[in-house]
């Protein structure tokens, strides 16, 4: 009897505790994504200190890093350690549009042999989170000569990506324009629309939302959000802060961080129903540390 009471004390105690504002326990709590692209390496080689302090102070708790076999993977491993002691999570960085050629896998599987060994031979405290690609197959010159090839060659890679990752068991996570609800496959894959397929395929994605307002940003993802909920996947929401001469409402380069700031807090108030959505990134390190406050 006594031991029935006390689970019952025990169990009202917890109800308490969690109705009390801020308290939850930490499984039940997910910190919004706050991401970003750090395509130089040689930054952190450079001035590792540096590179940290700016991510620590914008919050950062991802981060994307890309691997460049001529910096060590003894700086990557410190790189890592320190970055997992404030917080944030380093995922493995990778890809290029020519990946989704014929024979792109051969330059893929040199990046997953690296990380393998890398993961393998590294202590705990300075492995990788994650692996993140970047391919942008529309930029290879077959998405216009023979797209459907294009296609498949992209989703094969992925497919090849998302075994070795499975090995290592890491989550493999991917960047995808907004725009592929808009484009169409069918192959040995099934059929139906690239983004749908992406999204189911991988751990989750990060969008190319490149716009500058709320509004907008909404808008342009809210294919690829429903797509994500109704599949159970997560979707980050990507801005662009560097200079670019596609259109001024493409990055927050003109308006700044402050506002910037403003219109993602916006996009996530207006989908915060929806446990698809991650939270945000910023690319890049190198545009977001020049952008104005």
């Amino acid at each position: 009897m006594l031991k029935k009471t006390l689970v019952i004390i025990m169990a009202a105690v917890s109800l308490m505790a969690a109705a009390i504002p801020g308290h939850a326990q930490a499984s039940e709590v997910s910190q919004p994504v706050r991401a970003t692209w750090l395509w130089n390496p040689w930054m952190f080689v450079n001035d590792e200190a540096g590179t940290l302090a700016f991510l620590e102070s914008k919050q950062v708790n991802k981060v994307y890093v890309q691997i460049d076999p001529d910096v060590s993977k003894a700086a990557y491993g410190s790189f890592i350690s320190k970055a997992k002691a404030m917080g944030i999570d380093v995922h493995a960085l990778d890809g290029a549009p020519s990946w989704a050629a014929p024979k792109g896998y051969i330059n893929q599987d040199r990046f997953l042999s690296w990380l393998t060994d890398y993961q393998n031979q590294a202590p705990q405290t300075n492995r990788f989170a994650g692996v993140h690609l970047d391919v942008e197959p529309y930029l290879y010159s077959g998405w216009n000569s023979n797209r459907a090839a294009t296609v498949k060659s992209y989703q094969a890679l992925l497919k090849r990506a998302s075994a070795t990752t499975a090995k290592l068991g890491l989550p493999l996570e991917a960047d995808m324009p907004f725009w592929f609800d808009e484009i169409t496959y069918k192959n040995t894959y099934g059929n139906g629309l690239l983004a749908e397929w992406v999204i189911a395929n991988t751990a989750g994605v990060t969008l190319m939302a490149y716009r500058d307002s709320a509004p907008m940003l909404i808008d342009i993802v809210k294919n690829e959000m429903a797509m994500a909920q109704r599949l159970g996947k997560g979707v980050v929401v990507g801005v662009e802060t560097g200079e670019t001469d596609e259109g001024s409402i493409i990055t927050f380069a003109e308006e700044g961080e402050a506002f910037m700031n403003q219109q993602l807090a916006a996009v996530a108030a207006h989908y915060t129903g929806n446990p698809a959505y991650k939270g945000n990134a910023i690319h890049h390190v190198g545009s977001w540390m020049k952008l104005r406050p």
